[in-house]
């Protein structure tokens, strides 16, 4: 009886997320048979791609015990800036590599911030949020940059069947999925997360984890914004606003924990799916704005109860385990 129900009792622990994922999908299937049109799927996995690897991105700063309140606001400064750059030599390759090195730049800021200064990740970020949508709003001086061209294919076209997006989704998620699995940043990324104190005491370079988090974040916010302005087919200064809470609450309901050293790629993909289908389904049956707004705060209040009390469960078995090895040495 007992293995039965410690086996029931892992499995719950490890596919819950993807259980409540299956079982949304089928709701929504039976909520609107908009939902599993084939327009209406690609439309879903287009915009998806875009929050989805923001939220990988803040997945590997979570883990670490940091995040970043800035990526939406960074995400239009790299779209405008790789616009612009598109605009003005024909170059995508050039475009991307410019979206890419301004997210880099804004999130060295961010670490230099957090791991030199000792500023506390939510005030450094939440400064970079401003900084980045004010300089995105002076460089434009308020003004969408329209025409955009062939501009429009990283975020419009496909490979086949497959939309380019999500292309680069899979790339960043395989990517990322290798890192926390396969190296030593990823090990270090889980041992600076889960206790700073003893990373440092056992030999890990913790300046240098923060600052590779943040780069590898920067990498995927560039991406992003050059994604999200080649979808939307414009250059849009205050675009991509709130996306950071939407990043922050796939990975959240995918299981990465705020307290860090707790968090799969599995999970936050099936996180930012769950919110995707969630949005995708009030849009298809027309619910209020405002009250999808209530949705959203509420997902992510419930989320942060869920992560703090499975916190508390896992200190409270860790207490008791090494209670249970000090009765045995007696």
């Amino acid at each position: 009886m007992k293995l039965g129900s410690n086996f029931w009792s892992t499995v719950k622990k490890k596919y819950s997320i993807y259980m409540i994922l299956v079982g949304l999908f089928i709701v929504c299937s039976l909520a609107n048979p908009n939902f599993l049109s084939v327009n209406n799927l690609t439309n879903i996995s287009r915009q998806l791609s875009v929050t989805t690897i923001l939220a990988l991105g803040a997945t590997l700063l979570i883990i670490s015990g940091m995040l970043d309140l800035s990526s939406g606001s960074v995400l239009a400064l790299a779209g405008v800036f790789a616009v612009s750059t598109y605009k003005a030599t024909g170059s995508l390759l050039l475009a991307l590599s410019v979206g890419i090195l301004t997210g880099i730049v804004c999130n060295v800021i961010n670490a230099i911030m957090v791991s030199t200064f000792k500023a506390p990740p939510f005030i450094a970020t939440l400064a970079m949020l401003t900084v980045a949508r004010g300089v995105a709003l002076l460089y434009t001086k308020g003004q969408n940059i329209l025409q955009l061209g062939k501009f429009t294919e990283l975020g419009q076209g496909s490979i086949g069947v497959i939309p380019i997006p999500i292309i680069f989704l899979i790339a960043i998620a395989i990517l990322t999925w290798y890192l926390l699995n396969h190296t030593r940043f990823g090990r270090s990324l889980y041992a600076v997360g889960g206790n700073e104190e003893a990373a440092i005491a056992s030999g890990i370079n913790v300046h240098k984890v923060k600052y590779t988090a943040f780069i590898i974040n920067g990498i995927f916010v560039g991406i992003a914004g050059v994604l999200f302005m080649s979808r939307v087919n414009a250059g849009l200064p205050n675009g991509a606003i709130n996306y950071e809470f939407t990043a922050l609450t796939a990975a959240i309901i995918g299981g990465t924990s705020f307290s860090g050293g707790i968090g799969t790629v599995g999970g936050t993909l099936a996180g930012a799916f769950i919110v995707g289908f969630l949005d995708n389904i009030m849009n298809l049956n027309n619910v209020d704005s405002y009250m999808q707004q209530i949705v959203r705060g509420t997902i992510i209040a419930l989320a942060v109860i869920y992560d703090i009390r499975s916190r508390n469960r896992r200190a409270k078995a860790t207490l008791v385990k090494a209670e249970d090895l000090g009765a045995d040495k007696k």
